[in-house]
């Protein structure tokens, strides 16, 4: 898992070759918040273990 490993760089490809393979083309405008931040690494953390189980 890339947040558990940050320094496995075979899990960060893995991780970046599944998630752009189902990723929207859609670009969005950088975050400045920290409560916008802080909402996105719940979504991220919320897709990764929902990929984990599926």
């Amino acid at each position: 898992m890339v947040v558990a490993h940050p320094q496995d760089k075979a899990a960060f490809y893995a991780f970046v070759d599944r998630f752009t393979s189902v990723a929207s083309p859609e670009t969005f405008t950088m975050l400045q918040s920290p409560a916008g931040i802080a909402e996105i690494d719940h979504l991220i953390r919320q897709k990764v273990a929902q990929m984990q189980t599926e």
